[in-house]
């Protein structure tokens, strides 16, 4: 009989994601997988698992679980309390969740999304190639919605020994500007437009969730119009409504959409963004394609330095 893992109480937006859903967008299918994919990733590495395995991610507030069969656990995304049965333990590293024992996640502490990784991954159906959730759409998941008190999830066997994994480089965000690339209706907006956009602050507000997040700051007015023939979106992307409040469209944005899109945020930075607390003020920098393309490579080349140093706890030695 397959492991099981149990959900005693639900953490906001909590929900199945893997990888994401790729190859579908030219027929109206979102991406999904998580919102900040290096947390996600680094959660499956310290348990063992592959990049693409499917795990937990929430919103703010983690909830509480329970396996009937010793797993090991990890938590990312921010800072934030981790007990196993009352007993404090650190996020950004696994440890052992036997059996029967219940695992609590608190609220995170400068960030929005976490993630839950276990061992083996988490085991439901795949949809598309994908066992991630879109709940807008009933897609995926756990009977295509969010998780709830109650749920029961599949485990895969986990192809690793229990053995748990610290990180020897943290993982740190960097600081500074928010990286655009102009486009592709950069045109739409004016000399005056484009110098708020660029030298004025703007923050994050509580309108936000998978699909996007919408901006206070500097009312951003497109002299053409905020009406388009809808076209193609892309995750990233930052719509401009009548309003004049952009829109960031994140991991379950929609494939299309009729408002101009003043820029899109480089894919580096999107996660970065994504995890800013509501009211975090910053300010936006273009740059080219090329480099937003130098960026990501940089960041995977990060990333995969940070998963290679991982090691236990016990072991003193360095890694090459």
């Amino acid at each position: 009989m397959a492991a099981a893992l149990s959900v005693i109480r639900s953490g906001p937006l909590m929900s199945i994601q893997d990888r994401g859903r790729y190859g579908y967008r030219s027929y109206g299918v979102s991406r999904s997988g998580p919102v900040d994919r290096d947390s996600h990733v680094i959660a499956n590495a310290l348990v063992g698992n592959d990049a693409t395995a499917a795990a937990i991610e929430f919103a703010l507030v983690g909830g509480s679980i329970r396996v009937d069969e010793d797993v090991l656990i990890a938590v990312t995304g921010g800072d934030c309390k981790v007990e196993i049965d009352e007993k404090p333990v650190l996020p950004w590293q696994s440890h052992i969740l036997r059996a029967g024992q219940t695992l609590t996640i608190g609220l995170l502490q400068g960030a929005v999304w976490g993630y839950l990784a276990v061992s083996g991954g988490i085991a439901n159906a795949p949809v598309l190639g994908s066992r991630s959730t879109h709940v807008r759409t009933g897609l995926g998941g756990l009977n295509g919605k969010a998780l709830a008190a109650g749920d029961i999830l599949p485990l895969a066997r986990s192809r690793t020994p229990l053995e748990p994994l610290i990180l020897t480089q943290p993982y740190v965000r960097r600081p500074g500007p928010v990286d655009v690339v102009p486009g592709p209706q950069d045109d739409y907006f004016d000399t005056e437009a484009w110098k708020l956009f660029l030298t004025q602050p703007f923050q994050t507000t509580a309108s936000r969730d998978r699909m996007g997040m919408v901006l206070s700051g500097p009312r951003l007015q497109a002299f053409k119009g905020h009406d388009i023939v809808s076209d193609a979106t892309v995750t990233g992307s930052i719509q401009v409504p009548g309003s004049g409040k952009p829109i960031v469209l994140t991991a379950d944005g929609q494939t299309t959409g009729g408002y101009p899109k003043i820029a899109t945020v480089a894919s580096s930075d999107l996660a970065r963004l994504a995890q800013m607390p509501n009211g975090s003020t910053f300010t936006f920098r273009a740059i080219s394609a090329d480099a937003a393309e130098e960026a990501l490579i940089y960041a995977q080349e990060r990333l995969e330095a940070i998963i290679a140093g991982r090691r236990r706890p016990d072991d003193k030695g360095s890694r090459d």
